[in-house]
């Protein structure tokens, strides 16, 4: 018990001193570092390079790209539930094809979502 003590008392300590020390470091060269970094963002946020032709896409075909994954994805969710309910109600055998339906909805929302993001979301 004494020696569980001591170990958390040195910790103690040492967080302590962890805290306590680097408050005397020099202000010159903390506010060095700041404006070097701040000269690097500075940098990023001045990059006007121009666009590759190959990565512009207008904003109209990626809607037009969304819209056409979204039709099978509906389409999709709509036949995995329609082969749900014949599975329950009605005591079909369509398990097999349920699954499949349900792995490319899956399949199809990922990509529909990581397409939504990357090209939507507010960079």
């Amino acid at each position: 018990m004494q020696r569980v003590s001591r170990v958390f008392v040195c910790l103690f300590v040492g967080l302590v001193l962890s805290v306590a020390v680097p408050g005397y470091a020099d202000e010159p060269v903390v506010q060095k570092a700041e404006q070097q970094s701040s000269g690097v963002l500075q940098a990023f946020d001045n990059d006007r390079s121009a666009k590759s032709e190959r990565v512009a896409i207008d904003e109209k075909t990626k809607h037009l790209v969304m819209f056409l994954m979204g039709i099978p994805l509906l389409l999709l969710i709509i036949a995995t539930v329609a082969l749900g309910v014949a599975m329950v109600v009605y005591g079909k055998r369509v398990f097999v094809q349920h699954m499949v339906c349900a792995g490319l909805s899956l399949t199809l929302a990922l990509g529909h979502a990581v397409v939504g993001i990357v090209w939507f979301y507010p960079f």
